[in-house]
């Protein structure tokens, strides 16, 4: 039984997804907060709950009884731990949230993960940790030590607490660097799905460092894929990138959204925001080697089914 965490999220419900159609028995877990959308979320749900081989608990990581009740109920074997305070821009408005979610919640949930004895405990990091690193693509042999935003420093105190609960506890504990994320059903709050709505709608894109940052977007199921060969082959600690084996500059990626939506962006230059990082490039030879990760959708195959999906969803 595979308990995975913001399973009404973006990457959560496509993971459960793949799971529960591969006749895993999936608990789902989210607190279904308002950062973003909640019908959204109550959407992915839904298409969750038509499988008998889901159940799903409206639950908070800071709920210590909730959670110590959830673990009585389900004997839980692996967890997928994805539920957190996303955003790099946010987290410069409400570090609060993030303190609660990325450092108070993660400490709860690996907390059940040792007391229920789990056998692997895999969780969502990000490629934020990097923060300006020069040396591209970014490897995990890298030092991770200057992070430039709260939600960079909250992911790598999640990767510094499973490393303590590995070594303390012998918990199997992998985290995924994940690297820009996309895809049907994504989050409102990011570049494909705001660029998209507001060249559809002809409204005005923020085009940050003049176009010329670069991002290692990854599509949904090339993550997917790597989160399940993880949870299948636990490790004793590992810590791995998930991207795409190519980066594409932010010009090039809204001239692939004006073509799919055939209309022409209005654009708003504007200089880089802080905490922002100017390139992200992930190197996933280590992922490749050990799992056999290979991640095969380019960004024009990706965008494409992102813009059906936009367009059927929002009518």
């Amino acid at each position: 039984m595979i308990l995975v965490t913001g399973s009404a999220g973006f990457i959560g419900y496509h993971l459960s997804k793949t799971l529960l159609e591969r006749g895993e028995t999936v608990v789902g877990m989210d607190n279904m907060n308002d950062y973003y959308d909640v019908s959204l979320k109550r959407d992915r749900l839904a298409q969750l709950e038509t499988f008998d081989n889901f159940s799903f608990r409206q639950l908070d990581l800071c709920d210590l009884d909730g959670l110590t009740a959830l673990f009585r109920d389900f004997k839980i074997t692996k967890i997928c731990h994805l539920a957190a305070q996303v955003g790099v821009r946010y987290s410069l408005i409400n570090p609060h949230a993030y303190q609660k979610s990325n450092l108070e919640g993660f400490l709860n949930i690996i907390e059940q993960a040792r007391l229920s004895q789990v056998e692997n405990f895999v969780f969502a990091s990000s490629s934020s940790v990097y923060g300006n690193n020069k040396k591209i693509p970014f490897s995990t042999d890298d030092v991770c030590d200057k992070p430039i935003s709260f939600y960079a420093a909250s992911k790598r105190s999640n990767e510094l607490t499973a490393h303590v609960y590995s070594h303390l506890y012998g918990l199997k504990t992998t985290g995924l660097r994940f690297f820009t994320v996309y895809g049907p059903w994504g989050r409102p709050d990011m570049a494909p799905f705001i660029f998209t709505r507001k060249i559809l709608r002809g409204e005005t894109i923020d085009v940050y460092g003049h176009g010329k940052m670069k991002r290692n977007f990854t599509y949904v199921d090339d993550i997917v894929q790597g989160v399940v060969l993880c949870l299948d082959r636990p490790t004793q600690y590992a810590i791995y990138n998930i991207g795409n084996d190519r980066t594409e500059e932010l010009e090039h990626f809204i001239s692939v959204v004006e073509g799919l939506a055939g209309k022409p962006a209005v654009r708003n230059e504007m200089d880089a925001q802080p905490g922002e990082m100017t390139e992200t490039w992930a190197d996933i030879e280590p992922i490749k080697n050990d799992y056999g990760y290979h991640p095969t959708t380019r960004i024009e195959e990706g965008m494409k089914n992102f813009i059906d999906w936009y367009r059927d969803y929002y009518k």
